[in-house]
């Protein structure tokens, strides 16, 4: 799949991730309506996509070593995959389509973009980007992995500030756990 927003576009965007991403959380916290089953189903989906988070960021030495091991041996955007999950997770357990189709255009609209810049970035950087590219797929994951799935460090999983994603997805969750238990 090959990306192709103008750069200017795709330089705004970039800019948007972080205030679109206050947006999401506020609308998330106004419109969800969870309960008990939603519950069940969201939260697995989102704690998938967190785990892939994770896993990905002990792997990620940014800006430093091309990320071909772990999870970037199956997707060259675990990251985003992850974020995706958690999203379509957490739009589940929400029991909001409308909730659904914001996270949905955000990730449209905003993150495809900024993959595409991130792309551009890391051909510029790093000569091996190239044949890697031709190798795993953008977001969708192979089925078998493209390279070694070893060498996750903690160390870049702490600079990498992973911890704060796991922190958000907690705070959400408790957030849709006192919304389905209000409801009671």
């Amino acid at each position: 799949m090959k990306l192709r927003f103008p750069k200017p576009y795709a330089d705004f965007v970039a800019r948007l991730r972080v205030p679109c991403g206050f947006l999401l959380v506020a609308a998330f916290a106004w419109f969800s309506r969870p309960d008990a089953r939603a519950l069940s189903l969201g939260l697995p989906v989102s704690l998938l996509g967190l785990a892939l988070r994770g896993w990905a960021a002990g792997h990620l030495a940014k800006n430093q070593a091309l990320a071909s091991s772990g999870p970037y041996a199956f997707t060259r955007n675990p990251l985003y995959l992850g974020t995706l999950l958690v999203a379509a997770g957490l739009a589940l357990a929400s029991r909001s389509v409308d909730l659904a189709a914001l996270f949905a255009a955000v990730f449209l609209l905003v993150y495809l973009p900024v993959i595409q810049l991130e792309q551009q970035h890391l051909y510029s950087l790093f000569a091996d980007y190239a044949t890697y590219a031709a190798r795993v797929p953008m977001l969708w994951p192979r089925l078998t992995p493209a390279g070694s799935i070893r060498g996750f460090r903690w160390r870049l999983y702490r600079k990498n500030r992973e911890y704060e994603a796991a922190a958000g997805f907690l705070a959400g969750t408790l957030l849709l756990i006192w919304k389905a238990s209000a409801k009671l």
